[in-house]
Parts: structure tokens; sequence; C-alpha cells
């Protein structure tokens, strides 16, 4: 099982979570869909749902509360990225042209996050860990596999990440469009462009969800009330679709041709 036991590299994405309208339904959908486990939590940290699956930590969920009299939150995977020091990683964001969307908070003593969007608006979370190191179990089936960056600018994301987090780009093999980003040298997300995507598609990371079998998968999903936004298909990295969840939460799963713990 590719367990993690220690810290995370800066840049690595380490954690996702859901910001749903409907929590309970939301927790009852991915335990159903993906065989977690998982409950709403105690007040003191807002009801959030830390799901589990064999009793560790693969993501979060919780109630998407507006403040009185503001926006509804949209109904949104969030990919956090580890950070060795997200004050500071607060300032490179604003330096380097993104915006620092909710100001770091302790949570508890479990870790320190924060909330921002890159320059062409691409939202994604900042986890300095202490307790709590993220994602304990990964790159298997019903954990999360692969964070994936679609951007309008990827010249000008490519740049901002490099300067707030020292993430790298570079080609990936095979794959025309489609670039590996690395922290310290390996390889812990994708980037691509929005030009494959339907128009008016904004900037975003999307969550990949590893699982055995994507067909049997899909068709789980659509009696669950989900969608499927892009049909399953074969790509190099193994057989993949992308969906979405019954309160609009999108998100990819993939039966993976070959895992690598992270």
């Amino acid at each position: 099982m590719p367990d993690v036991n220690s810290p995370y590299q800066p840049g690595t994405p380490c954690w996702v979570d859901l910001m749903v309208p409907d929590q309970q339904a939301a927790l009852d959908f991915y335990c159903g869909l993906f065989d977690w486990e998982g409950e709403v939590g105690p007040p003191e940290t807002g009801g959030y749902a830390v799901c589990t699956r064999d009793g560790k930590p693969v993501a979060g969920i919780a109630s998407a509360i507006s403040p009185e009299g503001g926006p509804t939150r949209p109904t949104v995977w969030t990919t956090y990225l580890a950070s060795s020091d997200a004050d500071a990683d607060e300032k490179g964001i604003a330096d380097n042209g993104g915006t620092v969307v909710m100001p770091g908070v302790d949570v508890l003593t479990f870790g320190r996050m924060s909330l921002a969007a890159d320059p062409t608006g691409a939202v994604f979370g900042l986890w300095q860990a202490r307790d709590f190191l993220g994602a304990q179990v990964v790159n298997e089936p019903g954990a999360f596999i692969w964070s994936e960056l679609n951007t309008s600018d990827p010249d000008a994301a490519a740049l901002f990440y490099a300067g707030v987090l020292g993430i790298t780009r570079a080609p990936m093999d095979g794959e025309d469009g489609y670039f590996a980003l690395e922290a310290d040298g390996r390889t812990v997300a994708g980037m691509q462009g929005l030009d494959k995507m339907p128009p008016g598609t904004p900037s975003h990371w999307l969550t990949y969800f590893a699982v055995d079998d994507t067909d049997s998968t899909i068709e789980a999903l659509i009696r669950a009330g989900g969608k499927v936004l892009r049909p399953t298909f074969d790509m190099t990295a193994g057989r993949m679709a992308v969906v979405r969840d019954p309160q609009g939460g999108k998100f990819a799963v993939i039966a993976p041709s070959s895992t690598e713990s992270r």
C-alpha cells in the first residue's frame, strides 16, 4: 500500500478537499463510490470531515457555508500544495502576480492553511503540516493519485509556481502540449492549456482518484446521480474519465497503467 509517513516535499500536492452545499449527501456519495469511511466532524473544526480508507486519511469534505449575505461558494475539489512556510509563500504569491483568497489560518495543532489563485485564476491551497501531514495513502484505488493544472496561460503559470514554490516545468514524454510539474526534480503534477476544452472553461486544478476499473466506477457514479463530462477513454497513463458528483463537484477517475509512490 502506498502509505505516506513523512512530510511532503514543498510544492507537492499533499491533500484535496471538497466544499459542498450538502455535506452529508457528499459523504454518502463518495464513501459509496470509493469505499471511504467518513462522518461530519466536531464543532471545533467546523464539522470538517476527514475521510479515510482503511483508517488512513485520503481526502476532506466540508460544508460550503457562505458568510451572511455573501455569494454561494462553488462546489469544487481543491488541491493543496505542501508548504514549509505558508506565510512566506503568501508573500511570494502576491509578489508573483497571484492573489491570496484566504489568508493563512491555524487549524488547531494540525497545520496552517491558506487559499490562493494563480495569475490565470486557478485556485489552490497551501498546507503547512504540523500534526497532520495530509493524505496518508495515495496512488491506489480509492485514493488521490494526480493533480492537473488546466490553465489559460501555461507560460505565466509556470513562472508563478516556480517563483512561489520552486516547482519547475518539463515536457511530458509522448504527450504533446502536456507538461510535468516537478518538485525537487520529481514529477508531482501535470499541466496543460485549455485549447482542448470547451470555450469558456476557466483555469482550474483537477483532482484525479485511482480506481480498479474505470468503466464499473462510471456505472456506479451514474447510478448514484453523478454525470459524465468526458466519457471513458484510454491514454498513456491508463483508462480515465472526467465526471462530476450530484452537487457539481468535478473530478477525474483513472485506472492507472502503473503507479508510483509520491
